[in-house]
């Protein structure tokens, strides 16, 4: 019988000690932060995304966080050998520390173009006002000067992909989309490249007009377009799609209703989707949520999935651990093999976590880790933990709390599926110690571990989130101009 964890009941421990260092294994470091400018927090590295192509992964990051908003430039690294080694380097032209004309960079993106054999990082390039700009290369080592995609103005969150099949009829088109935080609670806004991000079709908006934040567009193998989003005030997850190569976009349709738990500690996350599509075009979507918890003391992952981008499956929770647990999870980095489908597609997952959500800034033990699936989501591995426990006092601040990052990255490449973290360890002084890493040779699959589904892991009717939704913005909304 569907209840309320069958009468069972949950305790949080009280808060532990601070978490001391611990020794990094089976990871590997993908950057250093060598800027100098005084108005960054030194060294910290944040927020990673990242795709990959055959062999070759390639990840972008924010580097030398700034509090009001995004860091001194964009950093990429760069593998050629499915991770076993790595080329690092700064993208130029964004910044004015890399000869560029903005005063800050935020929110990377990496997409793949296989028809015209070039790589792209979309990023929110921050001045007076903000625009969302892409950095090309053909071999992923060295890049151009940015391009502007958004005449908009204002412009927050960004995200790019290309359609990599062939058997596509829009294969080689390119799609970025974003939103607009001073319209409308931030209008939604998506633009369409045909020449490997040279050129930019006009932006349009989705056809209700829709606000949101954190869009991810995926790609179907026929061309489909869809763009799950969080909504403008943060208590649904949407989606919207295109089916003419993203010359027309329909509107809005529910993913599910959010959830979630606000993280202890002042640690900036939000319940953003991260989404993929297997070889046959299902689409998975992740989010943190705590509708399985009573009384909504900690976040879950929880995952939907659907067909056709308007249809979706009930949330299901992926079991990292039981429901009697005290952990907290949160900024989930979904990743599926794209050459796997339907009961046998494997999916990662990647994401930061609480031993205990009853915390605090001072005593909060933040670890990541990653789980596998074999069976398109059915049943999941037992997590590996990757790095942790981190102290949050080793982690940049910023208007909105301290940060590893809005987002975390997975990939698969050769097979196997790796994770691409932001990872603190103890500060030197006044100098952080944070940067970007990843496994160090991936993450084989192993057979999935039982679903767990007791009594206690139903959804626990009308659940509520524990705090007021809210907009998650990049850049502070009442900065200063620079």
């Amino acid at each position: 019988m569907l209840g309320c964890g069958g009468g069972s009941t949950q305790t949080i421990p009280a808060p532990t000690p601070a978490p001391v260092p611990q020794p990094l294994a089976g990871l590997t470091r993908l950057s250093s932060d060598t800027f100098t400018n005084a108005s960054s927090q030194h060294a910290t590295e944040v927020e990673p995304g990242a795709s990959s192509a055959g062999p070759s992964i390639v990840a972008a990051f924010q580097v030398g966080r700034i509090f009001n908003g995004g860091g001194a430039d964009i950093g990429f690294a760069t593998s050629t050998d499915s991770g076993a080694t790595w080329t690092s380097g700064f993208l130029p032209g964004i910044t004015v520390f890399q000869a560029g004309a903005f005063t800050a960079v935020s929110d990377s993106a990496v997409a793949f173009d296989p028809a015209h054999n070039v790589w792209l990082i979309a990023s929110l390039a921050i001045g007076v006002e903000s625009q969302i700009v892409v950095s090309r290369s053909s071999d992923a080592l060295h890049w151009d000067n940015p391009v502007i995609i958004s005449p908009v103005l204002n412009s927050d969150k960004p995200w790019i992909a290309c359609d990599t099949r062939a058997i596509s009829p829009y294969f080689g088109s390119c799609y970025a989309e974003w939103d607009d935080p001073d319209t409308s609670g931030g209008l939604i806004w998506m633009a369409t490249s045909r020449d490997g991000g040279q050129t930019w079709s006009a932006p349009v908006n989705t056809a209700d007009h829709a606000a949101g934040v954190g869009g991810e567009p995926v790609i179907q193998p026929d061309g489909t377009l869809v763009v799950p989003i969080e909504n403008a005030d943060g208590t649904a997850l949407v989606a919207f799609r295109s089916n003419d190569g993203g010359t027309s976009w329909s509107g809005t349709s529910t993913i599910s209703g959010i959830t979630d738990h606000l993280v202890a500690g002042n640690l900036r996350t939000s319940p953003l989707p991260t989404a993929a599509t297997d070889a046959s075009g299902t689409v998975y979507v992740a989010w943190q949520d705590c509708r399985f918890r009573l009384g909504c003391v900690s976040n879950d992952i929880v995952l939907a999935t659907s067909g056709d981008g308007i249809t979706w499956s009930s949330p299901s929770r992926i079991p990292l651990d039981p429901l009697t647990s005290a952990a907290d999870h949160f900024i989930p980095a979904l990743a599926v093999d794209p050459t796997t489908s339907g009961t046998t597609a494997h999916l990662a997952l990647t994401y930061y976590e609480y031993g205990s959500a009853n915390c605090t800034q001072t005593t909060c033990a933040l670890s990541t880790a990653i789980t596998t699936s074999d069976d398109g989501g059915s049943t999941w591995s037992s997590p590996k933990t990757l790095a942790g426990p981190m102290s949050l006092t080793w982690l940049p601040d910023t208007f909105a709390g301290l940060m590893v990052g809005d987002y975390a990255a997975s990939v698969y490449s050769g097979g196997t599926a790796f994770g691409i973290v932001a990872v603190a360890q103890a500060n030197s002084g006044a100098e952080f110690d944070e940067a970007i890493f990843a496994t160090s040779s991936g993450v084989s699959h192993e057979q999935g571990a039982a679903r767990l589904l007791s009594e206690g892991e139903y959804p626990v009717p009308n659940a509520v989130s524990d705090h007021t939704p809210h907009r998650f913005y990049d850049v502070e909304p009442e900065r200063p101009k620079p």
